[in-house]
């Protein structure tokens, strides 16, 4: 079979696939994109961790985050080449596109309908890749979820899907991408619903689930499936003990609110400086924490376990505090395209060591208990940081397999993350990065609605496209057709909709008349618009607002310079659809 042949046999499918998209209870459509964005975002992820792991493992002696072996001025160099590269490809291929991570999928979620490029899928995947491997302090949660996003709206563009189906796309990527990167699909889950302030319904629900298990079926075959931490177990067996537990809820909801603070800081202070500027100072302060604190360098993934077994001096973890805060904020606030969740984690252990050292000097308590102090820490930290707190508490508990965690971490989780927004009035990190870089995010329930479906579930698809004038016998057969919607064309392109029943009104007041002008004959006639097949009510709605007209026509063009009609569309029906 030709490859021209086979397109023709493709075209019916995909077009029944796009009309059946559009309607927001399309179950199993929707779940299969879902396994399918979920295997692509899985191949994604795997790829970036192998090619990072790799190079560390060639970079680094004994193990793959073992900064602290090389010598101090490799651990000053390491940083400030990789911002120096990070800065060239970014001047080379960026144009203007220099927010990535959560933050951009938020924007792109809000106002582009979930559409990504392929450039913003490549800046972050090198990006990232190059400040993990020279030792900056950042995270590669934040990236992933970036790139599985962006993996699923990619296919859904390239399949011309309806953007209510890309954005289910882009929700089932962001799920895909900490599903693999922590071996934590259920918090994969939840973060997308969390954090994309998603509406929970089986619709929206079964397709992200079905994302998450692919994507974590694949890194699980490829990593394993051991607990990416283990931690002794630990029971409250008093109340008493849950008094440190309060006292770390209002610690980590205090640092969340300082972290979020200094990212917000040093990225207001900075803005008027170039990207390349910013990039080098950055790569400057990662290489004088690199030689003064080198347990900060990279992901951190080795010092985190000994914050999670080893109990460790309170001056060491307050000077390991410190130097994380100010060596992320930096490296983040100035532009590096990383993650902050998990450096967010690594500072929650280091808050929660620190509480359980402190509750164990005070009060004679297990100094070996520190461990669980420092588990709690991580959630804390995480929900409190990025306001979303059930996501953090499904995360510490599939890192660790630690259900006991589940009672004293809503506890602190819920204090921290009151903390952080209520007193210190500080909003998610996600969302403060946006503001500092001069963009905007906002939720609104009835925008969220409008944008589940798409503009063919709510069209009227009962019309006929018809010129200026008719022909008598032309106007009985459409009136026999029982038609809702006449669209007449003027210049070869629809301006017009006009009730069906307008004619047969006409033709019984108008005598034996052998043709009808249809812009003269009595009828309300509304003002046409075009709106695309792939448009969401909400796109609809706001072109009827800005345009300041009646009705729209979907349309979708099928060859150069001839478009498909598929339908009516008015403010009415559209209503109706919200109403419903």
């Amino acid at each position: 079979m030709s490859k021209r042949s086979f397109m023709r046999g493709r075209r019916p499918s995909l077009e029944r696939l796009r009309l059946q998209l559009a309607r927001p209870d399309a179950l199993f459509s929707h779940a299969l994109l879902g396994l399918v964005t979920g295997l692509a975002t899985g191949i994604v992820i795997v790829a970036f961790r192998l090619a990072v792991e790799g190079m560390q493992a060639l970079m680094l002696p004994d193990h793959g985050e073992n900064y602290e072996a090389i010598a101090p001025l490799w651990r000053f160099l390491l940083p400030v080449l990789g911002a120096v590269l990070i800065g060239l490809l970014f001047l080379r291929f960026a144009k203007g596109l220099y927010v990535l991570g959560v933050a951009r999928v938020l924007e792109r979620m809000e106002y582009h309908q979930g559409h990504m490029t392929p450039r913003g899928f490549m800046l972050q995947f090198l990006g990232a890749a190059i400040a993990i491997i020279s030792g900056h302090s950042v995270g590669r949660e934040g990236p992933h979820v970036y790139l599985g996003a962006a993996s699923g709206s990619l296919l859904g563009q390239w399949l011309s899907l309806p953007n209510n189906s890309i954005r289910t796309m882009v929700a089932c990527g962001t799920a895909a991408g900490i599903s693999a990167s922590f071996n934590t699909p259920l918090a994969g889950v939840i973060f997308a619903l969390e954090v994309l302030a998603l509406e929970y319904s089986i619709t929206g629900f079964i397709p992200i689930i079905l994302a998450a298990v692919s994507a974590n079926a694949l890194s699980v075959s490829l990593f394993g499936s051991a607990p990416t931490f283990v931690i002794p177990p630990f029971l409250l067996t008093s109340l008493s003990d849950l008094l440190p537990v309060l006292l770390l809820g209002l610690f980590a909801g205090a640092i969340s609110a300082a972290y979020i603070q200094l990212l917000q800081s040093i990225a207001g202070v900075s803005k008027p400086l170039s990207f390349f500027t910013r990039v080098c100072l950055a790569g400057l302060a990662a290489g004088a924490f690199g030689v003064l604190v080198p347990e900060v360098m990279g992901l951190g993934y080795d010092s985190l376990g000994d914050l999670l077994t080893q109990t460790l001096p309170w001056t060491f973890l307050l000077g390991l505090l410190i130097a994380k805060l100010l060596a992320t904020s930096t490296s983040v606030g100035l532009g590096i395209p990383g993650g902050t969740i998990g450096p967010a984690l690594f500072m929650g252990a280091t808050v929660g060591h620190l509480t359980g050292v402190m509750a164990a000097s005070l009060t004679g308590a297990d100094a070996s208990y520190v461990s669980f102090y420092a588990l709690l820490g991580m959630g804390a930290m995480m929900g409190a940081s990025l306001q979303a707190p059930l996501a953090a508490l499904t995360a510490v508990v599939e890192l660790t397999h630690s259900p006991g965690v589940i009672m004293p971490g809503m506890l602190t989780i819920i204090l921290a993350a009151v903390t952080s927004k209520q007193l210190f009035r500080k909003d998610s990190l996600f969302v403060t990065m946006l503001r500092a870089n001069g963009l905007d995010y906002r939720s609104n329930p009835v925008v969220a609605m409008l944008r589940r479906s798409g503009v063919t579930s709510a069209m009227n698809t009962r019309f006929s496209r018809q010129e200026t004038r008719l022909s008598r016998e032309q106007a009985q057969r459409l009136m026999s057709e029982n038609l809702d919607w006449i669209i007449v064309d003027r210049d070869r392109k629809p301006a017009f909709a006009m009730p069906g029943i307008a004619i047969a009104s006409h033709l019984s007041q108008a005598g034996q008349a052998e043709e009808i002008d249809l812009l003269e004959i009595p009828a309300d006639r509304l003002e046409l618009t075009p709106v695309h097949l792939q448009a969401t009510l909400q796109e609809a709605l706001d072109i009827l607002n800005r345009e300041g007209t009646e009705a729209l026509y979907v349309t979708r063009p099928i060859a150069p310079g001839i478009n498909h009609v598929y339908g009516v569309l008015t403010r009415g029906r559209i209503e109706s659809a919200y109403r419903y």
